[in-house]
């Protein structure tokens, strides 16, 4: 199976963090890792596979180093993308429309005259007490309806989208259609036995590749850099090292929560594993010392309809390969060190990498990589894979750069990396 088929399939499984944490999981389950929750006790031992999930939306997965101070080979993913957060129903006008809140810095003309999915986490009661349930009512729910020309004739010549106007969306043409109900019927219980809930609406369009190669998928950004990180676990040879993937939620609004890319959860893990192996806090300085992480999120391709929004000197290509990124504000982690030792395995594995900066005068974002040194001080680069139309309801790559960002990550894994006096060993 080819990637994009198989990335079209995790993404199509994964209509929110949660769901996205789930196929990860399923995943991770078939390749006989063992699930740990973060309240137990664990026994971990060298060599062996295992992950853990932090508030159903965030999943660290790593293979143990065999001996003390060994350290990691890593890579770090988001699992959220742009999105709205439904706040409930309402009658409005004869019909019932979802009240939204927007979540990310999404462009909010793409979602609009679409078929919408409803999908999410329910929170239900029990006998037993309160049990997480995951509902997804499937991709034609609702709607977000243009006004028609006739009724705003400036319509192309520029319209500020509002949430609150714009942006409700309709559920159903007829006033009291009971999504609860529907929720409760999708989870197997009573309306009555959700106490909460966090749902999303999201584009239900199915990834498509074009004869020519372009790919058309929703929530590329970032799942496209997940499953080329879980594909690099996946694939990870054994060795003295161990090996981490990590999935963070909140990337697209600041990574500050509990599992975000500022929390403490790979923190929390990396010093688990250092009790379980024996190491002291010299073995353990000595592990970070020895360590290297890849931040993995996408980056823009040059638009050739607006060529002149990209830097001129450094122009990035669609099929061109992976983005190797960089910032001189450090938004990105990307050093001279790590880009070499970057650039080298993807040179020995035959995997064209392309430059990624900013033009000047256009500050871009930041990503997971520079929150994360501030929790783990390891080595990093940040890497991603090219494409137009960030942020919006469907965006677009190329299938050749899919191949190359899982070729380039599943190297990076299986490289043999080390720290010399006299520099670095490959």
């Amino acid at each position: 199976m080819s990637n994009t088929t198989e990335l079209f399939r995790y993404i199509e499984a994964a209509p929110t963090p949660w769901h996205a944490v789930a196929e990860t999981a399923r995943r991770l389950d078939e390749a006989g890792f063992a699930r740990l929750e973060e309240a137990d006790s664990w026994g971990l031992e060298p060599g062996k596979k295992y992950y853990t999930t932090r508030a159903g939306s965030s999943l660290i997965a790593w293979r143990m180093p065999k001996v003390p101070g060994a350290g990691w080979r890593m890579s770090a993913a988001h699992s959220d993308s742009p999105a709205f957060r439904v706040k409930g129903a309402v009658d409005r006008a004869g019909c019932t429309m979802l009240d939204l809140e927007g979540y990310g810095g999404m462009i909010r003309a793409a979602w609009l005259d679409r078929p919408l999915g409803i999908a999410g986490r329910l929170m239900v009661k029990t006998a037993g007490g309160i049990r997480e349930q995951l509902v997804d009512l499937g991709g034609e729910q609702a709607v977000i309806p243009h006004l028609a020309i006739h009724m705003d004739r400036t319509a192309n010549s520029g319209h500020n989208y509002d949430m609150k106007k714009d942006m409700p969306a309709l559920y159903a043409p007829a006033a009291k259609a009971d999504l609860q109900q529907a929720l409760a019927d999708a989870a197997g219980c009573k309306k009555e036995e959700i106490l909460a809930q966090d749902l999303l609406l999201y584009c239900s369009d199915k990834g498509t590749q074009t004869p020519n190669g372009l790919i058309l998928v929703p929530r590329l950004d970032d799942l496209g850099c997940a499953f080329a990180g879980l594909a690099g676990l996946l694939n990870a040879p054994e060795s003295e090292q161990g090996a981490v993937f990590c999935l963070f939620d909140n990337e697209e609004v600041g990574s500050g929560t509990r599992q975000g890319a500022l929390s403490s959860l790979l923190p929390d893990v990396l010093a688990r594993a250092a009790e379980a192996l024996g190491e002291n806090a010299e073995d353990s300085r000595r592990a970070l010392a020895k360590s290297l992480l890849l931040s993995a999120d996408n980056g823009h391709a040059i638009h050739p309809n607006f060529a002149e929004m990209s830097d001129a000197a450094n122009p990035v290509r669609l099929g061109g390969g992976v983005v190797l990124k960089w910032n001189a504000s450090q938004k990105y982690t990307t050093s001279g060190e790590t880009a070499a030792l970057f650039r080298s395995v993807c040179e020995k594995a035959g995997v064209p990498v392309q430059d990624y900066y900013n033009r000047p005068d256009l500050p871009g974002g930041s990503t997971l990589g520079n929150l994360l040194s501030a929790q783990v001080s390891v080595r990093m680069a940040d890497i991603g894979l090219p494409q137009l139309a960030m942020h919006s309801c469907v965006e677009t790559a190329a299938a050749q750069d899919v191949d190359a960002l899982v070729n380039a990550v599943c190297a990076w894994y299986a490289a043999r990396i080390e720290k010399t006096s006299q520099g670095w060993a490959l």
